[in-house]
């Protein structure tokens, strides 16, 4: 059913009149992969939602990344997710919306809040409705300790690979620091943290990854490849035992002052911050060579849409109403550091690491996760494919050249680009 923003309102103000007489009756529980987030939520988020919506109470309800996709997919058509769910951008939300799981936003109130680009990662190929409120963005690139730095005669972050790998080299023979905090079990950050990060500089951002949807370019060509050669190169400083070494750990790692560098997010700013005992930098993806334009991944993260067989739906269309609103966008910039609002009136960052991320904009190209838009949505989904090819290849058990030919292979048994 098409409900107008009229009705939206309506309803809203309704539920806004019926405050009292529902106290504390309509529960909202949110489905989110960021389990990372759960104090911040209970501390800052609920609690300023709830504030000005006494009526309504939020129940925020994480899974492990790794785990979200299937674990929601298999409550939602069990009947037993949440009210609110978190979207992932593109091809995992799309096939929601189109099994009716999802029900569209267009008539949420500040849904005009947004662009048509920011809208894009949850709405339809044509852009005619979208199914999730977008909520914010984040930035690739790399976190360091400056100590680690300094103690290996560092002086400034790396530019170029071959600055990365000198000073990888450095570190690794100084012998204070792991070089690289990053494990390959959970697969999803040899991807998302490694391949991700560092190939736009290499298929030049949105030039690359359109051409790849257009079927101009292949995963097999020379700028889709290097990517892998250079993970391949990572496995001699991610230290002892990195095979085994989950994302929790990886990060503990880095906080606990026993590694230099993590292949990051802006999403790690909070936690980093409030945990290490050091002072923190970020730097971008080098490129390959002194000269070269540099590329970042400025990636539309997370939305949140309204589960279609949920029993709260006046609570949901009010708790999504705020989401677009900048009372939002205020609190979950300032109580998510990294996570940068996607609404028109973008809100102020005062985060010091935050900023020098978000300096990742004006200095390089934006563009976003290649595997996101269309290519994920056959069998093999290309987005889990390439989350196994990177760990492959940095354990040594796939060459680069292997796993870029598994995966146009497997791209190729489904995916036609349009003509």
């Amino acid at each position: 059913m098409r409900m107008t923003k009229a009705a939206w309102v309506l309803s809203g103000a309704a539920l806004v009149m019926a405050a009292p007489a529902l106290a504390a009756d309509a529960t909202l529980t949110i489905e989110s992969w960021r389990n990372d987030d759960l104090p911040t939520w209970q501390e800052k988020i609920i609690p300023a939602f709830e504030k000005g919506h006494p009526g309504i109470k939020l129940n925020f309800q994480p899974t492990a990344p790794k785990e979200y996709n299937a674990a929601l997919n298999s409550k939602l058509d069990a009947g037993t997710a949440g009210d609110i769910i978190a979207c992932r951008p593109f091809d995992a939300s799309l096939e929601l919306f189109k099994k009716g799981q999802l029900t569209s936003v267009n008539a949420v109130p500040g849904m005009d809040h947004f662009t048509a680009v920011a809208r894009a990662g949850w709405s339809t190929d044509d852009g005619q409705t979208a199914y999730c409120v977008p909520a914010a963005a984040v930035l690739h690139g790399f976190i360091y300790n400056q100590d680690a730095f300094a103690k290996a005669g560092i002086q400034q972050p790396p530019k170029t690979s071959d600055e990365f790998f000198g000073d990888l080299e450095k570190l690794k023979k100084d012998g204070t620091y792991v070089p690289l905090a990053m494990g390959t079990p959970d697969q999803w950050e040899a991807a998302t943290m490694g391949y991700q990060n560092i190939g736009p500089n290499h298929w030049h951002g949105e030039d690359g990854r359109k051409a790849l949807i257009a079927g101009q370019s292949k995963l097999t060509d020379p700028a889709w490849v290097a990517p892998f050669r250079e993970l391949a190169k990572w496995g001699p400083y991610l230290g002892d035992g990195y095979q085994a070494q989950s994302y929790p750990d990886s990060q503990n790692l880095f906080t606990l002052g026993r590694a230099a560098i993590y292949p990051a997010g802006s999403w790690e700013i909070a936690q980093f911050a409030a945990q290490a005992q050091f002072k923190l930098g970020v730097f971008p993806p080098p490129v390959p060579k002194a000269g070269d334009p540099c590329y970042v991944s400025d990636h539309p993260d997370i939305a949140f849409g309204m589960n279609a067989k949920t029993k709260n739906a006046e609570a949901a269309k009010t708790f999504l109403a705020w989401v677009a609103s900048p009372d939002f966008a205020r609190v979950y910039s300032d109580s998510l550091p990294g996570f940068y609002s996607m609404q028109t009136q973008s809100a102020p960052v005062t985060d010091p690491l935050a900023q020098q991320f978000l300096a990742f904009r004006t200095a390089c190209k934006s563009t976003m996760r290649s595997t996101y838009q269309m290519l994920s949505r056959g069998t093999p989904n290309l987005e889990n494919e390439v989350w196994v090819a990177s760990a492959n290849v940095i354990n040594g058990t796939e060459t680069p050249e292997q796993a870029a030919q598994k995966l146009q292979k497997g791209l190729d048994s489904w995916y036609k680009p349009a003509k």
